[in-house]
């Protein structure tokens, strides 16, 4: 089968406001096969604790890529020079059933793994990386993890629930999904109910960089450390855009005050070049909370630098 490198439709194409409304407008394909990396949407907001609406946030997500051009002029990357892209839609998550709809989550990306694609997703609460991280792991075995996030998501329950979006991370723990040695947890902050709340973690072996110790600074310094710690073994990539401040990214669930910039964000991503990315996904926009739509442009450029690094880019 000859590998077809979709194009994103260009702006002189078809006007940035008409056209595909897929994300970056690239093709809608229903059939992964040949693809090497695709954009999903997981629409899920039923395991979220405090603001509601991600289930729309693939959906902003995607009409907010529509500026992003192929080539990214501070890298050198060509992503559609060399890998085979699109859009192959969302999950048809139960809006009335968390369970079951991780349940349905866990099986699609199980499909998927049938196909040597890497998956970008676009949320969605972050109850979702649980049962991606459940199927990338019964092909690829446990993972790396770099985690970017106000909170640990380490919670035990939530309101006696063992499954929401403040218990993945407990629950990848427990299941054996990571590889405790490469999990690294970047931008946790603000107050917690005891003063172990972000130390469980840590006590199973994750680094865990507080939102304090990337104040003005550089992360490049940090993804270095990272690469090293990551090795050449798989990792996953999940971007809670929540690690980033309110004023750069106010429209999500549970925003936190005094979070990373924008700029230290994509040297997060930028920095995960060279690594065996396994998948990525970019969680918690909440578009009611984003009157402007910089939220849900910040989160879909993020995804395309995810797209970006993804091993066997071209760059010039």
């Amino acid at each position: 089968m000859q590998k077809i490198f979709h194009q994103p439709q260009g702006g002189n194409e078809m006007p940035r406001f008409a056209g595909r409304g897929t994300m970056m407008r690239l093709p809608f394909v229903e059939n992964p096969e040949g693809l090497d990396a695709a954009f999903i949407g997981v629409p899920l907001d039923i395991g979220t604790s405090q603001r509601a609406g991600t289930r729309y946030g693939p959906r902003h997500i995607r009409n907010e890529s529509v500026m992003i051009r192929p080539f990214n002029m501070a890298t050198g990357a060509a992503p559609f020079e060399s890998l085979s892209v699109a859009d192959i839609g969302d999950v048809a998550i139960n809006t009335y059933n968390l369970l079951k709809s991780v349940d349905i989550i866990e099986a699609h990306y199980t499909r998927l793994c049938a196909h040597p694609l890497v998956p970008l997703t676009l949320g969605g609460d972050h109850t979702i990386t649980l049962p991606i991280l459940r199927a990338l792991v019964k092909k690829h075995g446990p993972v790396g993890l770099i985690h970017v996030d106000a909170h640990t998501d380490t919670n035990d329950e939530m309101f006696g629930e063992k499954i929401a979006h403040g218990t993945t991370f407990r629950r990848a723990v427990e299941e054996g999904l990571l590889d405790l040695k490469r999990v690294v947890q970047i931008g946790q902050r603000a107050q917690g109910y005891t003063a172990e709340d972000f130390r469980w973690g840590v006590k199973q072996g994750f680094r865990l960089v507080q939102a304090e110790a990337c104040w003005h600074k550089s992360l490049a310094p940090l993804m270095a450390e990272v690469r090293q710690q990551m090795g050449a073994g798989p990792v996953y990539l999940t971007f809670d855009i929540d690690g980033l401040d309110p004023i750069w990214a106010p429209g999500t669930g549970t925003p936190e005050v005094g979070g990373l910039t924008s700029i230290q964000g994509l040297e997060i991503v930028r920095g995960c070049r060279g690594l065996n990315l396994i998948g990525g996904d970019l969680v918690e926009v909440s578009p009611p909370y984003d009157l402007s739509g910089n939220t849900s442009q910040l989160a879909a450029n993020l995804l395309y630098e995810m797209l970006c690094v993804l091993p066997g880019v071209k760059y010039y």
